[in-house]
C-alpha cells in the first residue's frame, strides 16, 4: 500500500471526520462536494474538529480520556500530536471540480447520502475521471457494494470501508468486500485503516448492515417504534436503555449524533428491504410503524432540527456540547 493523495466525496459529520482524520496522519486529503456555496460549511466543520482534537489531546494529556484514533495509548506524546494536528488544516482542500479533484488519486472514499440513485448517478459521473490506480471504497452504512460495483466500471477495486461516528474516539473500521473485489485491494485497504489510526474489522462476506449497524439499526428502529405507537417519548426511552445497561447514550442520543436525515435514509432503506432481518428478528419486532417513524423524523428535520450538528434534535445541544 503505497497511498499519498485521498480523496473524501462528501463533506458530511462522517465525510468532514473521515479527511479530517486521514489528513492528521498525514495524507493529502481533498473533499469533494458538489455546491460552491457549500464549502464554508464544510470549512466550519473542519474548524470544530480541529478544537475537538486540541480539546482531546489535553485530556489525555491529563489521562482523563483516551482517543486511540489520535494515538495509541503506548505512543501517545503530546508534543507530537499537536505538531500532527497544526499541519492537518495545511494537508485539506475542499474542492468543487470533480476532474481536479479526483486528478492521482489513490483511494476515493465515498461518503455521500445514503441513497441509492444518488450513489449511482456519482459513480456514473465520475468513473470516466478516475485514473487506473484508484480504489474506491463506500461510506455506506446498509447498501451493499455489490449492488453499486458495476457502476464505478471498475468492481474488483471497489468495497466497503466504514467507519462509526466521533472517529477519534470510535476507532473502528469495517472492510467489507464483495465477490468481485480483488483481495489485493482488500488487504490494501485494510492497511490503509490501520495506517489512519483505526482498527480494521474484515468482513470477508457481504452482510447488509455489515458488523456494527446489522446490531444497531434493529435496536434504533426498534427505539423509533416506540415513538411511532405513542407507548413512550425519546427522553423515557434513552433513560431505560442507559440506566438499563449502564451504556453512555440512548438509541435518540445517537441519532442526534448521526443526524436524523441519516436515521431518516435508514428507515426508508429498511422499510424497502425488511427482508434484511432474520425470521426471528422479525418476528420478535416487525411489523414496524415506518409511516410514523418518517412523519416524526420529518417534521423534525422540516424543522431544521437535523441532530447535533444543527444544535438541536431530539434534544437541545449547546456549542460545547
Amino acid at each position: 500500500m503505497n497511498y499519498k493523495k485521498i480523496v473524501v466525496a462528501g463533506g458530511g459529520i462522517l465525510g468532514s471526520q473521515i479527511a479530517f482524520q486521514s489528513a492528521y496522519c498525514g495524507y493529502e486529503v481533498v473533499i469533494l462536494i458538489r455546491k460552491e456555496d457549500s464549502k464554508e460549511e464544510v470549512k466550519n466543520k473542519i474548524n470544530k474538529l480541529y478544537d475537538i482534537y486540541i480539546e482531546t489531546i489535553a485530556l489525555m494529556t491529563k489521562n482523563k480520556e483516551w482517543a486511540r484514533g489520535i494515538a495509541k495509548e503506548n505512543k501517545f506524546n503530546n508534543n507530537d500530536c499537536l505538531n500532527k494536528l497544526n499541519k492537518t488544516k495545511n494537508n485539506i482542500t475542499i474542492e468543487t471540480e470533480q476532474s481536479k479533484a479526483l486528478e492521482n488519486a489513490d483511494l476515493l472514499i465515498e461518503s455521500i447520502t445514503e441513497n441509492y440513485d444518488i450513489k449511482v448517478s456519482f459513480y456514473k459521473e465520475i468513473a470516466p475521471l478516475l485514473e487506473e490506480k484508484t480504489v474506491i471504497v463506500t461510506n455506506s452504512s446498509t447498501l451493499l457494494p455489490s449492488k453499486l460495483a458495476r457502476f464505478t466500471n471498475r468492481p474488483d477495486k471497489y468495497l466497503s470501508l466504514h467507519f462509526a461516528n466521533s472517529i477519534w474516539k470510535n476507532n473502528i473500521a469495517e472492510v467489507m468486500k464483495h465477490s468481485g473485489t480483488n483481495n489485493k485491494y482488500f488487504e490494501e485497504v485494510v492497511k490503509f485503516a490501520e495506517s489512519i489510526n483505526m482498527i480494521p474489522l474484515k468482513a470477508n462476506t457481504e452482510k447488509s448492515g455489515y458488523l456494527l449497524n446489522s446490531m444497531l439499526v434493529p435496536f434504533l428502529l426498534s427505539a423509533m417504534d416506540l415513538v411511532a405507537n405513542e407507548v413512550s417519548d425519546p427522553e423515557t426511552i434513552d433513560k431505560a436503555w442507559t440506566l438499563g445497561t449502564g451504556a453512555p447514550k440512548g438509541p435518540f442520543q445517537i441519532m442526534d449524533t448521526v443526524g436524523l436525515e441519516t436515521a431518516k435514509n435508514i428507515v426508508l432503506q429498511y422499510q424497502k428491504v425488511p427482508d434484511l432481518f432474520d425470521p426471528l428478528l422479525k418476528k420478535m419486532m416487525l411489523p414496524y410503524n415506518y409511516d410514523g417513524m418518517l412523519r416524526i423524523l420529518n417534521k423534525y428535520i422540516d424543522e431544521g432540527k437535523i441532530g447535533k450538528s444543527s444544535g438541536e434534535g431530539f434534544y437541545k445541544y449547546s456549542s460545547k456540547d
